[in-house]
């Protein structure tokens, strides 16, 4: 007699290799972020994907090639999101307003909130994969958000200033219990605004 089945039924449904891509990178973001990148296995993205590790294996080399991939991904299209949301380049656009949209596309997506935060500390870690990606990451960032500190006395300074309060207020915002009063991160991200921004010439 054949043995039961053990595990996860596998979806032998063959998908076009974009899709399937598309699918692996949506599964792992949101188990990194649920559950870091080190808690994390290939058996388990396989198995949300109903994948066999060698099927996941012919669309990512390894686990590391998965975390990197993910990561390019979601920055490709938050740069997307945020040109339209300005309504052409994030260099033209005035570092409040580029704030402004980048926390309001940040409120509508929490998981990826949550996926960059998790990594984010991970990271400090030398030997973490992600760990030249997010040094580099922060490096680019306030350079970019200093060179669009047009008029404020000090950009370095204000760039700075600007993504520790928007990285602090995202953690308390995800942190939420929602037993109480809820973190509004928009309308909070607008009351530190205004005191950020209170410098500017």
């Amino acid at each position: 007699m054949a043995a039961a089945p053990t595990g996860r039924r596998r979806d032998r449904t063959r998908l076009p290799a974009a899709e399937r891509r598309a699918q692996i990178l949506a599964v792992a973001t949101r188990l990194i972020g649920e559950r870091g990148y080190w808690a994390l296995s290939l058996q388990d993205v396989a198995d949300e994907c109903g994948l066999t590790v060698p099927g996941l294996l012919h669309h990512v080399p390894s686990k590391d090639a998965l975390l990197v991939a993910v990561l390019g991904h979601r920055d490709e299209r938050d740069a997307e999101s945020l040109a339209r949301e300005l309504g052409g380049p994030v260099a033209d656009a005035d570092l409040e307003r580029v704030c402004a949209a980048l926390v309001r596309r940040n409120a509508t997506q929490p998981e990826i909130v949550r996926l960059f935060a998790v990594l984010e500390v991970e990271s400090l870690t030398p030997g973490h994969p992600a760990h030249d990606y997010f040094r580099h990451r922060q490096r680019e960032t306030l350079r970019v958000l200093a060179s669009l500190a047009r008029g404020h006395p000090d950009p370095a300074r204000l760039a700075l200033q600007v993504v520790s309060a928007m990285d602090g207020l995202q953690v308390q915002w995800l942190r939420d219990p929602g037993d109480g009063p809820r973190c509004d991160l928009v309308a909070e991200w607008d009351a530190l605004a205004a005191r950020l921004f209170a410098d500017r010439t």
